[in-house]
């Protein structure tokens, strides 16, 4: 009997130390997942703020990307209203061309031969053909040739009708050379000398443009402020207007 007894109490004994164990083992799983859980909360913690700021990230650069898409829109708008009223020079000037032709051949045909005061005989085709052969290579981009080939026809027809349209184109070349300061001279020699012909407000354009280039913002204004006040209504009138208004305060 008192074996059975003490077998007993060895049994509760045994029992209840595993008891104690186990507690312990589930206090200590518990805190081993409680760090875990911890560990998680903060990588997501900051997996989370990395988020937010690679969205406001974003956001901003939409923002900017936004504003380059409008300055690309005006930028591009610009650039066609100067193509197009390129285009319309050429075929203003080819509509020119064909009545002085048409007129200067007339001329020559009913004049007298060996007219007293003539120095050199101009054969006025061969005008024509010059001018459109400068002008053809400012339409196909070679724009030193096309400003040598007009300063070459200024020279050989100083008195001729063409030479504000060919002074202006020699500028327009000399510009697109990105030869800034000589063709500023020449637009400013169009604007001021044939102020009534139809390039003057677009050279005086061109002449702000060149300053622009050459870094001379004040006159670049001043040149775009008499070109408002001087050819309004014009379209070079419109562009020059909507600069001015860019550049207040």
């Amino acid at each position: 009997m008192k074996k059975l007894c003490s077998l007993l109490l060895f049994a509760v004994a045994a029992s209840a130390h595993a008891g104690m164990f186990d507690d312990d083992e589930a206090r200590a799983r518990i805190a081993q997942l409680r760090t875990q859980v911890e560990a998680r909360l903060d990588r997501l913690e900051a997996a989370s703020r990395a988020q937010i700021e690679t969205a406001n990230q974003i956001e901003e650069l939409r923002g900017d990307i936004a504003k380059l898409r409008g300055q690309i829109e005006e930028l591009t708008y610009e650039l066609e209203q100067m193509n197009k009223r390129q285009k319309d020079f050429y075929v203003d000037l080819d509509n020119r061309l064909r009545k002085l032709e048409t007129a200067a051949q007339a001329s020559a045909d009913t004049r007298p031969p060996g007219t007293a005061g003539d120095a050199k005989p101009i054969d006025p085709a061969q005008e024509t053909r010059d001018y459109e052969a400068a002008l053809n290579l400012l339409k196909g981009g070679k724009f030193k040739d096309a400003a040598a080939a007009f300063a070459a026809f200024i020279k050989n027809y100083p008195g001729g009708s063409y030479v504000p349209a060919a002074s202006f184109w020699q500028a327009s070349s000399l510009f697109q050379a990105r030869d800034w300061r000589a063709a500023a001279d020449l637009y400013r020699e169009v604007a001021t000398q044939w102020p009534s012909d139809s390039r003057a407000p677009d050279a005086l354009l061109g002449l702000a443009n060149c300053q622009t280039e050459l870094g001379d913002a004040k006159s670049a204004r001043k040149s775009l402020e008499t070109l408002v006040a001087k050819y309004p209504g014009t379209p070079p009138a419109d562009v020059a207007r909507q600069r001015l208004a860019k550049k207040k305060p």
